[in-house]
């Protein structure tokens, strides 16, 4: 294919972009119900242009066609076909076309399934979601072009920096941007609310679809990215509070709360200025993570770009549209009605509980990471923001959250009574406690308030259990009655809870990885055996091997527990050809939900190899509660009432023909 007609056609979508952005809304000031009608045509238009040249581009790298500077740069003919593909967006130029590609997906479903939006809302939602396709569609003609040519095009491509030779970077970078630019359209439809100058009931029902979209996919993103670095860069960590890190998680934080609060509006006419500001957020907080990562100011191994002069221009981009967007907040929030009251007791309160502290740990996260970055560029001085400070900010924040979150589903709106829903509870403060009491026993050792967490957890999973029960009425109805509830309760409560389930799995796995874990790091010779975690680990022997693209240093461990015979363990030392670059490929063993992490590090003098081992009880639990929240926001989803397109009212059947007499 050639790459011309990608560029042509981006060309074309952003000719179509703009369009897009002018006509829908200047249909809806005017009251044009003929130009209103033109934006789902561009939007699905636009989307099928930037498909065109994303799919130009999949070609030439599949192709190994060198006459394209962003191949040469970043593939090789030797490279297996799975990476050629995820190749594409493993670069700053593919990775931003992938952005738009996304973008231009959620507006053409906004296009096909919105038909039950208000003429003017669609109108304005598409046009305001196509003002930000034209600024990324100019930053990459003008900056970030992936269809430059190269004359005379080399023999052969530089290759892909091999830690993004792996297939959690066909599955992480996509799953992030589905989240990151989901929350675009949250964000169009508060823009477009603000310009109308109304907001109701019926806004948030349509909102939250698209926000549990987002929220379930930046869910699924940030638990595969976290597992990429786990086993990929053979540190042995899940989480380091990395910049890049940081920046996915924000915007997390901020759609938990928008989830939460649109629920309170929905239900109860409530909290609409405060739902407007979070939908802006959202999307504020997902461009700055795009800013991040995109401009050069931060080293990593998520960043790409180098260029100066990208940075500047999605700072730009950042000025106009989150600041523009907080204006026009500034503008017209006041005037919009606020709604309904409710004691600080109750569902509504609850929930606006946990919209103060997510934001507050948003915020917190928001400060570690900009703060040392403000500060080189205003003094030069270098500082660095660990792990103690997130660790104490964010936990701090998070607790309490955690906590709380059994009691709000069962507390009323309006009014509710807290010394009944603990009551409720009580089957599973007991299981807390039990369940704390045995990790004390069990470990005999370690942090202190660990068994606490690992009680918490437990409060949070039962709790999830306890809400479905009560709701069904098990206990207080007949069994036949309960399980008729039951059956009949919406999915949106079973994906509730669910994702609520999934948080504390996530926690219980947190705690136990962190407060139990063991480390040993040795140097051995073929023969010789250590010990971590009870297990004993021989090195069996050291042997080459050949890839496609790489060759490998593999050790072969011999795993023994008690004396019996645990199976093997292989871990090696990578090198890539093309760019002679070196990569670690831990060795991981799971046993149970438990695993046994093996580092091979580099020969020593004497016939002696490095090696890292780990035993990290629960950990997988991490990135299995993370999986159990996205399946939970999918069922909700999956609801009738929150289905995105829900069906139209049945259409009233045709009165029948009267029969002829005989």
């Amino acid at each position: 294919m050639n790459p011309e007609i990608g560029h042509y056609a981006l060309v074309l979508a952003l000719a179509i972009a703009i369009l897009q952005t002018v006509l829908p809304i200047w249909g809806a000031r005017s009251g044009d119900a003929a130009l209103m009608r033109v934006g789902p045509a561009l939007a699905i238009a636009f989307a099928g242009f930037v498909a065109l040249a994303f799919a130009t581009l999949v070609a030439a790298y599949v192709q190994s066609d060198f006459s394209v500077l962003n191949v040469v740069e970043n593939s090789h003919s030797m490279k297996p076909l799975l990476y050629r593909i995820t190749g594409t967006w493993g670069n700053h130029e593919g990775s931003m076309l992938l952005w738009v590609l996304v973008l231009a997906i959620f507006g053409a479903l906004v296009a096909l399934f919105g038909y039950n939006l208000p003429a003017s809302l669609k109108a304005n939602v598409l046009g305001v979601q196509a003002s930000v396709a034209v600024a990324f569609l100019l930053f990459i003609l003008l900056t970030s072009n992936p269809f430059i040519r190269v004359v005379p095009p080399p023999a052969e491509g530089q290759d892909l920096n091999p830690i993004l030779q792996d297939i959690g970077l066909a599955i992480h970078p996509p799953l992030l941007y589905l989240g990151y630019v989901g929350f675009s359209i949250t964000f169009a439809f508060a823009v477009a609310a603000l310009i109308e100058g109304r907001i109701d009931a019926a806004w948030a029902r349509w909102v939250r679809p698209w926000a549990l979209t987002a929220w379930a996919f930046l869910t699924l993103g940030i638990a595969m990215g976290s597992y990429w670095a786990y086993y990929e860069l053979g540190w042995g960590g899940w989480w380091f509070w990395d910049p890049v890190e940081n920046a996915s998680l924000m915007p997390w934080f901020a759609g938990t709360a928008l989830i939460h609060s649109a629920v309170v509006m929905e239900k109860r006419d409530a909290l609409k200025v405060w739902t407007i500001l979070l939908a802006i957020l959202a999307f504020s907080l997902s461009l700055l993570g795009t800013f991040l990562v995109r401009s050069g100011v931060l080293t990593s191994v998520h960043a790409f770009a180098t260029d100066p002069t990208r940075g500047v221009f999605i700072l730009a981009i950042l000025v106009f549209f989150i600041g523009g967007s907080l204006a026009l907040y500034a503008w017209r929030a006041p005037a919009l009605r606020q709604g309904g009251i409710f004691a600080p007791v109750s569902r509504e309160g609850a929930l606006v509980l946990n919209n103060l502290l997510l934001t507050a740990a948003s915020a917190a996260v928001f400060v570690g990471t900009l703060y040392p970055l403000a500060l080189e560029a205003f003094n030069g001085e270098k500082i660095t923001v660990g792990p103690p400070y997130f660790n104490l900010t964010v936990g701090a924040l998070m607790l309490p959250v955690v906590f709380a979150m059994p009691f709000g589903p069962l507390l009323a709106w309006k009014r509710g009574d807290l010394a009944g829903a603990a009551q409720r509870l009580m089957v599973a403060f007991g299981a807390g406690i039990v369940i704390a009491a045995l990790a004390a026993y069990a470990q005999g050792g370690g942090p202190i308030l660990a068994p606490f967490g690992m009680g918490l957890a437990a409060f949070v999973v039962i709790g999830a259990a306890v809400e479905i029960f009560e709701r069904a009425g098990f206990g207080r109805v007949p069994f036949a009655t309960a399980i008729a509830r039951f059956r009949g309760l919406p999915r949106s409560a079973f994906g509730g809870a669910l994702a609520h389930t999934g948080i504390g799995i996530c926690l219980f796995g947190i705690i136990a990885e962190t407060s139990w874990n063991a480390e040993r790091i040795v140097g051995v010779k073929v023969g010789q055996s250590f010990e971590v975690g009870g297990y004993e680990l021989t090195l069996a022997r050291l042997e080459p091997r050949e890839g496609p693209n790489y060759r490998d240093l593999v050790g072969v461990f011999n795993v023994r527990r008690g004396g019996v015979d645990a199976g093997t363990i292989e871990s090696a030392k990578r090198i890539f050809t093309a760019r002679n670059m070196p990569t670690t490929e831990a060795g991981i063993r799971t046993i149970g939900f438990s695993q046994l992490y093996v580092s091979l590090g580099d020969e020593l003098p004497g016939g002696t190899v490095g090696v890292r081992a780990y035993w990290k009880p629960f950990v997988t639990l991490i990135w299995l509660g993370s999986i159990v929240m996205a399946l939970g926001g999918a069922l909700s989803l999956s609801d009738r009432r929150l289905r995105v397109g829900a069906p139209k009212p049945a259409k009233k059947p045709k009165a029948a023909a009267p029969v002829a007499a005989e």
